[in-house]
């Protein structure tokens, strides 16, 4: 080793060529010390107490080395244990955080359209009536649309038909508006919509008018085409309401002022021109006659029907 270059002293030596190198060594001195090689020239005793002890140290080399190497084998082993536990607990925790954001989503959505659903829309109503400035020349709105005819449809030709016209229903009004505006789905034929930066009613007459014609066109479900009509009631922040609650209930008020008069659309409490909605063609009959117009049961009358197509897929 005397007269190596540094780099040649930096190389590794590998793990298995150490009991090799030990025993020439070790062999090597231990030679030395025998009475043949105490015989050759030179002080002898202090060879031999010297290479006697040199033996004895590489031995207890050895005997450190091997416990180091050992101790660094079961350090590497338990780094793995380790490594592929964390693994595992990273992998879980990100199936709780999954489980857990699913719950959320399920909790706040409507199962059946994937719309926010009762309590989502409450608390994006509130969120938005806390945010809006008091004096604007926009204003946000609610509109409480309510199907028409959709229990006929729904009785005649079984739930699962009735599933997919909701769903049918609720993709039209998420086309028809905009992407900060909100669509929700309150529950059975009842829609929700949260409309933000309106300029005035004008405005909101000419935005109802377009989601009663969305919802009003038919439908093809395998080989039936449907059709029901929208009543949708208009309800303003804050002339209509300033809370949460008063605003909805101003607008299912609306709403069924224009189940009322089978128009299409109503404001609350100012009567705003709708002949547009009116030509359209999207009313048609009246109510059941007899049939009072309560909360507790609302008119289904003017049902346009359902009939047989001889096209099987399904499409809106």
């Amino acid at each position: 080793m005397v007269g190596a270059s540094p780099t040649h002293h930096s190389l590794p030596i590998p793990a298995e060529d150490w009991d090799a190198l030990f025993n020439t060594v070790k062999d090597r001195l231990t030679w030395s010390a025998t009475p043949e090689a105490l015989q050759m020239p030179g002080p002898a005793l202090r060879v031999r107490t010297g290479v006697l002890e040199c033996v004895e140290a590489l031995d207890q080399l050895h005997h450190l080395l091997g416990i180091e190497r050992k101790g660094r084998q079961e350090l590497e082993h338990s780094l793995q244990e380790a490594r592929a536990m964390l693994a595992q607990v990273r992998a879980e925790l990100i199936c709780a955080q999954g489980g857990e954001e699913q719950a959320r989503h399920l909790a706040l959505h409507d199962s059946l359209t994937s719309l926010p659903n009762h309590r989502n829309f409450h608390a994006r109503l509130r969120d938005a009536i806390s945010q809006a400035p008091r004096r604007s020349a926009q204003t946000m709105a609610v509109l409480y649309l309510d199907l028409d005819g959709f229990k006929l449809i729904n009785d005649t030709h079984g739930h699962a038909i009735g599933d997919e016209l909701l769903r049918i229903v609720a993709a039209r009004l998420t086309r028809a508006l905009r992407a900060q505006d909100v669509v929700s789905r309150l529950g059975g034929d009842e829609f929700a919509c949260l409309i933000h930066g309106v300029p005035g009613s004008r405005q909101l007459g000419r935005l109802a008018g377009k989601l009663v014609g969305a919802v009003s066109a038919s439908a093809r479900i395998g080989t039936l085409r449907v059709r029901v009509r929208a009543s949708i009631g208009i309800a303003s922040w804050p002339i209509d309401g300033v809370t949460a609650e008063a605003l909805l209930e101003s607008a299912d008020a609306a709403m069924y002022r224009a189940k009322q008069r089978q128009c299409g659309f109503a404001f609350l409490q100012r009567e705003v021109a709708s002949t547009s909605v009116l030509e359209t063609g999207s009313r048609g009959g009246g109510a059941e006659a007899g049939m009072p117009m309560s909360k507790n049961r609302r008119p289904e009358g003017g049902f346009v029907g359902a009939e047989h197509s001889g096209e099987g897929s399904p499409r809106a």
